[in-house]
């Protein structure tokens, strides 16, 4: 089957992605990937790829062809040829047809799959956009008006993943490598005391407002830099914690005090600006044990 789908409009940071790319840290280049992976898997449909929508939506036309989508992650609401459908869920749409996608309520991150693969040549095993790196989608760019997409491959029909369960409470965390350089005090504040999600964020990291100034006052906040990973939580030199995400920079010189856990990576990455947040550190096991019931 092939179908070509034509971007009519596209929110800043409108991305193509897949699972990422794994195993080029070394060349300097992050995994990248879905901000909200179990979203992603959600959406379904099968085919290799999908458009990742960040709060200002994104409205397409299927200029030639016949495909099915499927959509989820954040609240989001989705017209089809102007009629509202139900989100998240999946749609066959034909020739000509127009899909418009606006934020809800909540989220910041949607996304829409299909039932095809997107043709788009692989970088380093991978179509998922790092912008930074400026690999990968369409000229390692984020989505714009003019852009088309064609799908092609032979359809699996594949439904989403259902929805890991709604978690509540603090965001889970595990010390990082370099929590010891923080006073006893400092640590337990640090799981003790509410943050903001400030609206200083993207696809590499979520700046976090501190109103209590808890790391204004410490010591060691510039070290040699050495590789990280998504979910880090690193101090920067002015006392701002920063939680890096998927397109994070593959070394950094800050202290890191902790890890959120990837359980709750996408959770977190649907936190708007303005979101009161804590912390509850857990074990490694824990975090591993997480991990795997929600890959089974």
């Amino acid at each position: 089957m092939s179908a070509i789908i034509a971007v009519l409009r596209a929110g800043p940071l409108t991305t193509i992605q897949d699972e990422g790319r794994f195993g080029m840290l070394r060349h300097g280049v992050s995994a990248s990937g879905p901000m909200d992976l179990a979203a992603f898997h959600h959406a379904g449909c099968g085919g290799r790829g999908g458009i990742e929508i960040t709060a200002a939506g994104l409205e397409f036309r299927v200029a030639s062809g016949d495909c099915r989508i499927g959509f989820a992650g954040g609240e989001f609401k989705i017209t089809i040829e102007g009629k509202p459908a139900q989100w998240p869920g999946s749609a066959e749409l034909t020739a000509g047809t127009v899909v418009s996608i606006t934020p809800g309520p909540s989220g910041n991150y949607g996304y829409v799959r299909f039932d095809a693969d997107m043709a788009i040549e692989p970088v380093m095993g991978s179509i998922a956009t790092n912008s930074r790196a400026r690999i990968g989608g369409i000229a390692g760019r984020p989505l714009q008006v003019g852009d088309v997409v064609e799908l092609t491959g032979q359809s699996t029909a594949l439904p989403g993943l259902p929805p890991p369960a709604p978690v509540d409470g603090p965001l889970r965390i595990v010390w990082g490598l370099h929590a010891d350089l923080f006073a006893p005090e400092i640590r337990e504040k640090f799981v003790a005391s509410p943050f903001v999600v400030s609206s200083r964020l993207d696809r590499m990291g979520v700046r976090l407002d501190d109103s209590q100034a808890l790391f204004a006052h410490s010591t060691a906040l510039s070290l040699v830099s050495d590789a990280i990973v998504p979910g880090d939580i690193q101090i920067l030199g002015d006392g701002s914690p920063i939680v890096l995400m998927r397109d994070h920079q593959p070394t950094g010189g800050y202290p890191r005090i902790a890890t959120l856990i990837t359980a709750d990576l996408g959770r977190f990455a649907q936190m708007r600006p303005g979101t009161v947040i804590a912390f509850r550190p857990v074990t490694v096991e824990h975090a591993q044990q997480l991990l795997r019931s929600r890959q089974s």
